[in-house]
Formats: C-alpha cells, structure tokens, sequence
C-alpha cells in the first residue's frame, strides 16, 4: 500500500471523529485539539515507509514533531484539552442559523481545515517519490531556517501567554499586547507559523530539483486561512477594544516590519 493511501485513511478518520464529537458535544474545537498532533503523524508515515533510511523524510518528520509538540503545549497550557471551544465559534453560531452552521461546521471546519492539515505535510510525499536525492547543503539550510521560525514562534507564544498572565493579575501595560515581537507585527506567532510549512515546502522542492511542485498548494491555502482568521479575528477585537484601530494603523498585520509612525500611517489611510 502507498503511504499516501494510508495517509488519506488516517485523514479520514481524523475527520470523522471529529465531525462526530462536535455532533455529540455541540461544540466544534475538535479540529483544533488534532491540529499539533495529525500533521506529525502523517510525515511520519512517509518517513516509515522508507524504513527511516531516508535523511531527509528523517528530519522532515523531526521538524515537525518539534513544531508539533511545542504548539500542542501552548494549546494544551491555554485550557484546549480541557473543553475550552476557540471563542470564534461561538460568535459564528450566533450569527448563522443552526442548520447552516451544521453545513458550515461539516464542509470548512472539518474537511477543509483537515484537508489543509494533510496538504501541509505533503512534501513529505514529493520527498518520497525523490528519495534517490541525496541530504546535501539545501536541506541542512532549510532545517536550519525551519529551527529559527520554530523558536520565533516559541517566543512570540511566550510574549502572548506572559501578557494574560499579567492582565489576569491587573498588572498588564494596555488591555492587547503591544510590546515585543507584537511591536513590529500584530501577529507574530501567525507569521511564523505559515513560514515554517513554507520552508516545510522546501524539502519536497529539494528533493525534486525544483519549485515547480502542486504540493506548494498547502501552504498557500494555509496562508489563505491565515488572512481569513486574522480578518475575523481583528473585527472582534476592534469590537471590544476601540484603541486597537490606532494598533492597525502602526503595526504591520503579520510580516514582522518597522513600526509605522502614527501620522504618517494616517495620512496614507
């Protein structure tokens, strides 16, 4: 059996438990309580069919338990394992009817997002079909690279958690965080985040001798989902706190960049 026919089975069966459980407990985090976790498994299972003989399909596979493990953490610290939902879910049922929801919540949050979540992973299977190329310079940069986005995230992460850790106590400067990372984009940790399956791309491109490879598909429509949340997300914050316009003004939306000074930002709006 090809490893990506196996791949496809776990997928669907990731998305079944999770349409199920959301049917069961009427709320729809189940998606995001397997995204850390299904990714990794997947890259795994190219590496695995090689007999962990392949260099690259090995630290493609490493990379992403790496990535995996630490954004489980962050979930798992911020309550998501313990029947937290992503507070956006509850305001899109409010403002939808509940049969549309129910379309909503079978045809986007589940097979869409878990489609991406299989996207994502597949240069594993470019790297696969191209395992007669050997590990060289490219793929030890991309690591590389991969290991800094990783570790950007991490801080950007810890930024944010320290910040609600302050506000919860009534210590925190401002009611958003705007210091750190979070000075010089509004979304850091989202930034890093779609970089790393950027680089993630890479391996598969390496390995094939060129760019041109459909499998980018993930991590454009990953990027994709990205401006949609950040869009939706940012309307809900500007609702509770007004200031957070003057932020946008100044602040690049994702791409970490040079704080914009305020007039300036102004007049070019």
């Amino acid at each position: 059996m090809h490893p990506v026919i196996v791949v496809g089975i776990v997928a669907a069966a990731a998305s079944a438990f999770c349409w199920i459980t959301s049917l069961i407990t009427r709320e729809n985090s189940w998606v995001d309580r397997l995204w850390s976790i299904v990714p990794v498994v997947y890259v795994w299972i190219f590496a695995a069919w090689t007999g962990l003989a392949d260099p690259r399909l090995v630290v493609m596979s490493v990379l992403a338990t790496l990535w995996g493990a630490r954004l489980t953490f962050n979930f798992a610290r911020k309550g998501g394992y313990t029947g937290t939902e992503d507070y956006r879910w509850a305001i899109l049922r409010a403002r939808m009817s509940r049969g549309w929801f129910e379309v909503f919540n079978l045809f986007f949050i589940v097979l869409y997002q878990n489609a991406i979540l299989v996207l994502i992973t597949l240069p594993a299977w470019t790297a696969y079909e191209y395992r007669a190329t050997p590990f060289g310079l490219l793929d030890g940069l991309a690591a590389a690279f991969f290991l800094a986005l990783l570790l950007g995230e991490t801080v950007a992460d810890q930024q944010q958690w320290d910040f609600h850790q302050r506000k919860a106590a009534g210590t925190a400067e401002g009611r958003f965080l705007t210091s750190g990372l979070w000075r010089f984009s509004r979304h850091p940790n989202y930034f890093f985040e779609q970089a790393q399956w950027w680089v993630f791309f890479l391996f598969g491109a390496i390995a094939a001798g060129s760019l041109l490879q459909w499998t980018v598909l993930g991590a454009v429509l990953l990027t994709l989902l990205f401006v949609g949340s950040t869009i939706f997300t940012e309307s809900i914050t500007r609702s509770k706190y007004p200031e957070y316009a003057d932020y946008q003004v100044v602040t690049s939306s994702i791409v970490p960049l040079p704080p914009r000074r305020a007039r300036a930002a102004r007049a070019a709006t």
